[in-house]
């Protein structure tokens, strides 16, 4: 017979999408509120004392004031880039040449991609993050070490492969017939097994032929319910060395509409410099975006329109780009969101944020039945949060009249020193 655990704390309850309906209506904080845990999963969200009653021999953890929290859902991370993350004084195209494929060529050894696996989860757990989204490199064996060090720590996760076969360094360079053939088996190896779920990955189309986005679209029509990543409308040369490669393409978006790399189970990261035709077959097809405010600024990406795409109705997540995101942190990236909408016009209240950074993440990863919620069935992923973790953020949440005034500081000024602690799948996490 299991024995439940029972969580008490404030908790973080989502009932709707507070981005296109008021947020009121759609998010809460209960008080004296409790979680218990079953066999991975969350069996009942309740007022503690009542709780505490029916479930007399379950082992109680009880967390005060802080605030329990599905656990965080980064929808857009370059795991092999942990080791030069913060890396100085280049844009995209610059970034991608001076840091990112030389670092990429290192996890060709499998040892080295093992050694970055482990300390990329370590480092995004100890921040609070228990989903990932990430994209590998072009080698095989570093998506298997990925998986494997999130098996080991039983995370769900999503991952793939990184397909290019032009502008990339050679060694870095697959083709068509490798990409799809690569892909292929790892999908088979790895999708839906444990907690693991592939993606289908061309890096973005200047490193992808049509040949290869033509066999990629073939690959995600034979296995629809994988997910489809890439990135779309970064930055402005991009886009105009885009326009170069693909002459008869309406737009960035149409590189991959052509060839089949558009639906209901695509994610677009950054999507910063969007047409208004790209805009409306996203949302006509139930695409995802995913916001990355601190890679967007660091790299001096521009101000993604949150508002803007998601009165569309637009599924958006949100994530750090790592390492082009200057942070391992979903709080810094939540922080990051509210400053870009501001810039924009916005003032995103903490409930959105906290949203986009839960269920709205996991709702663009198509995992929004699985976890993201605080709920009866969802897997028992969670984040408590201090509210008071640091002298400068307990002085103002003291001031604070309500509870969202308390959880603004934690947002817009918390760290790792935030996270109270980390539950996986039910169990507590202990570092290392």
């Amino acid at each position: 017979m299991s024995v439940c655990d029972l969580i008490l704390g404030q908790t973080f309850e989502v009932s709707g999408n507070p981005m296109t309906s008021p947020w009121q209506e759609a998010v809460a904080v209960t008080r004296d509120s409790a979680v218990l845990l079953k066999d991975g999963r969350i069996e009942q969200v309740g007022k503690a004392s009542a709780l505490r009653r029916q479930h007399p021999q379950a082992r109680v953890t009880d967390y005060g004031d802080r605030l329990i929290c599905p656990g965080f859902v980064d929808a857009h991370v370059h795991y092999p880039q942990t080791a030069i993350i913060a890396s100085w004084g280049k844009q995209l195209i610059d970034w991608l040449n001076t840091y990112t494929f030389p670092e990429e060529l290192r996890l060709s050894d499998p040892d080295y991609a093992g050694i970055i696996a482990d300390r990329y989860l370590d480092l995004t757990l100890a921040h609070g993050t228990t989903t990932v989204c990430s994209y590998a490199t072009s080698h095989p064996a570093s998506v298997d070490a990925f998986f494997e060090a999130a098996e080991t720590r039983n995370l769900r996760t999503i991952a793939g492969k990184t397909c290019m076969d032009r502008n990339a360094p050679d060694a870095l360079c697959d083709t068509a017939q490798r990409a799809y053939d690569e892909s292929k088996s790892l999908l088979e190896h790895w999708h839906g097994r444990g907690r693991a779920q592939y993606a289908i990955t061309p890096r973005f189309s200047p490193t992808s032929t049509p040949a290869q986005l033509e066999a990629l679209g073939a690959l995600w029509a034979e296995h629809p319910t994988c997910l489809m990543q890439t990135h779309l409308s970064e930055q402005v040369p991009e886009i105009e060395w885009v326009r170069g490669l693909f002459p008869t393409a309406r737009d960035y978006l149409d590189t991959y509409e052509m060839y089949g790399l558009i639906g209901e189970h695509a994610v677009f990261g950054h999507a910063i410099h969007l047409e208004p035709r790209e805009i409306g077959r996203i949302a006509e097809t139930g695409a995802a975006l995913v916001h990355c405010p601190t890679s967007n600024t660091f790299i001096g990406s521009g101000l993604m329109d949150v508002a803007g795409l998601a009165a569309r109705s637009v599924p958006l997540g949100l994530a750090t780009d790592t390492g082009g995101g200057s942070s391992f942190s979903m709080l810094r990236t939540m922080a990051a969101a509210y400053e870009v909408a501001q810039l924009r016009g916005t003032a995103l209240h903490p409930a959105q944020l906290l949203y986009l950074a839960t269920a709205g993440s996991a709702r663009a990863l198509h995992l929004q039945d699985t976890i993201g919620t605080l709920a009866p069935g969802y897997e028992a992923d969670l984040t408590i949060l201090d509210l008071a973790s640091t002298p400068a953020i307990a002085q103002r949440a003291a001031e604070a009249e309500n509870i969202w005034e308390a959880i603004f500081p934690t947002i817009m000024m918390g760290d790792d020193r935030a996270i109270a602690d980390v539950w996986i799948a039910g169990k507590r996490w202990v570092t290392g």
